[in-house]
């Protein structure tokens, strides 16, 4: 009887060892199965580590990519230059997840019958890109260094996003041998792993602040005589801009004006402003994630924190984060993040489709009227309604000073207004001197592209 017992119970432990294994490896397989197939060794899926099939196309259906056969680029090497950054080198120095990040879709992956659909047509993925725009802004951009982004601040669609320095991946330079500069950096997607000093765009966020937090914020007056004494230093203007209140100083970016502002909120509470708005935090989509800014006051002195206010010390942004700051502004305070790809199609159908990802309410809808009435004037007073035909523009222009002897850095953002052409824009161009002279040229031939892509495929 003992035997028996001994018998029963080592066969019950070995009941419990098997049915513990298949839990263990229903649980692996539910949790991992994806990872598995899709692991850049899998034959079925990969050749050579990259998507062994599928398209890229721009939001019209331009195919920009084929990825079979080592890869196959649009014919054009305007288009070619302006889409590396997003669709990357043959070589991988240029990284980009997308592919990555949307195999299970490309392939027809689901747990229950694996990849049985893969191969029966190839895989498209559809991106918010307008290829011609993208070209647009390429070549507005010319030969300065730096980024320029356009995107919808209703969908959060990316319709354009440049970097330079770029090459043409179908006869790539000699990058490492290059001694003349022009390909400085050329491996970054500026969009979204540089962060930049601010300058006075930064100001659209400070006011926002002012706006919230101190009541009578619009009765203020300030006085302007070029240079502001504070504990620790000066505050200095380019010229005496006399007597203003927030608009004005606002329109004229005065350094002196945002001092006392400064003095009045307070680095603290900034501070509190930066964390509830998120401007230097990272932002992700379709498997990016940006480069942090920065905003740090902690043992500065007042004219350090007043410049902290205005742009400068050590502030940095990221511009896909602050584009999505802007689009809330325009949005009348609740941002949509901006996301690269619209859908991806599997036999003629679409397996996945984005919707519009609406963050928090950042700011009250007053605040945010205030501002677009602030950045409307300064369009209508300083960067003049004839450089944006057909189009209503709010915008900010910033002069970031980054030391060393370069010149400063030119920015330029903004949005607009209209309801027809709901678009918000971001430029940064390195060493390029004063922000409205020398970036107003480039954003209005870009949007006056999106204006007319727009209308020709009805607003999308």
């Amino acid at each position: 009887m003992n035997r028996i017992a001994r018998r029963a119970l080592a066969l019950l432990l070995l009941t419990f060892l098997l049915l513990g294994g298949l839990a263990w490896f229903l649980w692996e397989y539910a949790a991992q199965a994806e990872t598995w197939v899709m692991h850049p060794g899998s034959p079925h899926v990969y050749d050579d580590g990259r998507l062994a099939s599928g398209l890229v196309k721009d939001r019209t259906g331009e195919v920009l990519l084929d990825l079979s056969n080592g890869r196959t680029y649009h014919s054009s090497a305007l288009y070619r230059e302006a889409t590396l950054h997003w669709l990357g080198d043959r070589e991988g120095n240029i990284s980009t997840p997308l592919y990555s990040y949307y195999t299970a879709a490309m392939t027809g992956y689901d747990p229950i019958n694996g990849l049985y659909r893969y191969g029966s047509q190839p895989p498209s993925l559809n991106l918010t890109l307008l290829a011609e725009v993208q070209a647009a802004a390429l070549e507005a951009m010319g030969d300065y260094r730096g980024t320029l982004a356009v995107y919808n601040y209703k969908t959060g669609e990316i319709l354009c996003a440049v970097s330079t320095p770029t090459f043409d991946p179908e006869d790539v330079p000699d990058v490492a041998g290059d001694t003349t500069g022009a390909y400085e950096g050329v491996y970054l997607n500026r969009f979204l792993q540089a962060a930049y000093p601010p300058g006075s765009i930064f100001k659209i966020f400070t006011t926002a602040a002012a706006l919230d937090s101190i009541p009578d914020v619009l009765d203020m007056e300030f006085s302007c005589t070029g240079v502001y004494e504070m504990e620790g230093g000066e505050v200095t203007c380019e010229s005496a801009h006399g007597d203003q209140d927030l608009k004005t100083a606002f329109a004229n970016s005065c350094n002196c004006a945002f001092a006392q502002l400064m003095e009045r909120l307070g680095g603290d509470t900034l501070a509190n402003y930066v964390q509830w708005y998120d401007i230097v935090d990272s932002i992700s989509f379709d498997g990016f994630t940006s480069e942090e800014g920065n905003f740090d006051i902690r043992g500065a002195a007042p004219v350090q924190i007043a410049w902290s206010g205005i742009g400068q010390h050590n502030d940095l942004i990221n511009p896909a984060r602050y584009l999505a700051f802007v689009g809330a502004v325009a949005n009348g305070g609740t941002g949509v993040m901006p996301h690269l790809v619209k859908s991806v199609t599997l036999d003629g159908k679409e397996v996945y489709t984005a919707a519009p990802q609406r963050g928090d309410r950042l700011m009250t809808l007053n605040v945010a009227e205030t501002l677009r009435d602030f950045m409307r004037n300064n369009v209508e007073t300083s960067y003049g309604d004839e450089n944006f035909p057909g189009l209503t523009v709010c915008a900010k222009s910033g002069t970031a000073e980054v030391g060393g002897g370069r010149k400063p850095n030119a920015m330029f953002t903004g949005f607009v207004r209209d309801a027809e052409y709901p678009l918000a824009f971001f430029v940064a161009v390195e060493n390029g001197g004063y922000g409205s002279s020398v970036c107003v040229p480039i954003i209005s031939q870009v949007l006056e592209a999106c204006k007319a892509a727009m209308d020709q495929w009805d607003g999308f």
